[in-house]
């Protein structure tokens, strides 16, 4: 249950619209674009006024869009909801939301969930993080570019300063993220993160943590679901202050992934987006997919010669061609699909592998008439003349593929 601080909600501000020669228009108005930032706190009486008043000189001079800074008290036992609603009542573009319960996690899907913004956000009470980092993180999704973006305290352009036990750990837990569940953010912790409000909504109906595990949570169904992470590097310095128990936040984040995992396994780790922002999102660069390409293609090419070897032992060698090649196009095609353009979840799984199936046939093509024509050429060949012609049109089927991958079975343009 929550209690929101007694003043006007505060919608997105409407402006006259400017005329054709730059004067504003009387009988138009536009919509500006509003970020809700929300600052969880818990017994935080002594440093919130500062951190408030700070926040907000700061977005009112510097930042070049609406803004709403909800402070969400999370429990606290002191004054802190005291302090939060003379803030809220003094200063126009502040507001309070009183929890019942502890949890970061709790305070971010309560506010989220009602916003009524463009892009919401969060950061430390503390501001650990520059506030300078903040309009890079949200500018890419105002303009749609990104659907969530994060600060990341690992990045090589971040300034960070920390005592080793935090480095260590930090650094240990996002290599876990990396090796265990395919992450491909940097940093999961860093309490600098904002996202799309549409498609923050959307993920908040599977995430299910409320405590420290929920960015974390929130990130990995996201990448799951196909969705654009962007980073920031941050200019970061650590609040010798924090009440975090480190050890507890440890157990409760392995656990937490073992439930992600789970469910990853079970076919739940991934939502189903509005077609407006599967539509949106941007494949990745040229140079990412080559290189995610040729080393997919290496392996399954290593897999495939070692099939035909050992299938030609007990077949002709177009038989074994044609055998090692269905199986490894499969493959192909998967590993393709999920790391060199980007696309997860199940939907248009089969036919993503239909459309493979094209490739696989000009790959059976090629090679097959490169044996036929070894064979006819030369009846004695041995299999190292085999595989050396295999080899070849191999390659000519692979750049063949990558074409038709690229270009056709999954470019974002399809409808």
């Amino acid at each position: 249950m929550t209690q929101p601080a007694m003043r006007p909600a505060l919608r997105p501000a409407l402006r006259p619209a400017p005329a054709a020669d730059g004067r504003e228009r009387a009988d138009a108005v536009v919509r500006t674009r509003l970020v809700e930032i929300v600052v969880p706190v818990y017994n935080e009486q002594h440093s919130l006024e500062r951190c408030v008043r700070e926040l907000h000189a700061y977005l009112s001079e510097t930042f070049p869009y609406d803004y709403l800074i909800t402070v969400a008290d999370n429990a606290s036992v002191d004054g802190t909801w005291e302090v939060a609603t003379a803030l809220a009542a003094e200063l126009g573009p502040v507001r309070a939301v009183h929890l019942d319960l502890k949890g970061r996690g709790r305070a971010l899907r309560q506010v989220w969930g009602t916003s009524t913004a463009d892009v919401v956000a969060y950061m430390d009470v503390d501001l650990s993080t520059g506030l300078e980092a903040f309009l890079p993180l949200v500018a890419p999704l105002l303009s749609g570019h990104s659907d969530l973006a994060i600060g990341s305290r690992l990045h090589r352009g971040s300034a960070v300063v920390r005592g080793p036990k935090r480095e260590f750990i930090s650094r240990t837990y996002n290599l876990l993220l990396r090796a265990t569940m395919a992450a491909k953010f940097s940093d999961a912790q860093c309490g600098f993160k904002a996202g799309r409000t549409e498609v923050v909504k959307r993920l908040l109906e599977q995430v299910e943590d409320n405590a420290w595990f929920f960015d974390t949570e929130l990130l990995l169904l996201a990448e799951a679901s196909g969705l654009r992470i962007h980073e920031v590097p941050v200019d970061w310095v650590d609040d010798p202050d924090s009440r975090v128990d480190i050890v507890r936040t440890v157990l409760d984040d392995l656990r937490g992934m073992a439930r992600v995992a789970r469910r990853t396994l079970a076919g739940r780790g991934s939502v189903d987006l509005p077609d407006r922002v599967r539509r949106a999102q941007v494949p990745p660069g040229l140079g990412w997919q080559s290189v995610s390409f040729a080393v997919i293609g290496g392996l399954c090419t290593l897999a495939y010669l070692l099939l035909f070897l050992g299938l030609r032992q007990l077949a002709p060698a177009l038989v074994a061609n044609a055998l090692a090649l269905a199986v490894t196009a499969v493959a192909n095609t998967a590993a393709n699909r999920r790391f060199t353009f980007g696309v997860t979840g199940r939907r248009d799984a089969l036919k993503h592998q239909l459309e493979g199936g094209l490739a696989f046939l000009v790959g059976l093509a090629l090679t097959s008439g490169g044996v036929a024509v070894l064979h006819a050429a030369a009846p004695t060949a041995g299999p190292g003349v085999e595989l050396a012609v295999l080899v070849a049109a191999n390659a000519a089927a692979t750049l063949v593929r990558f074409v038709l991958l690229r270009v056709w079975v999954f470019n974002p343009r399809r409808a």
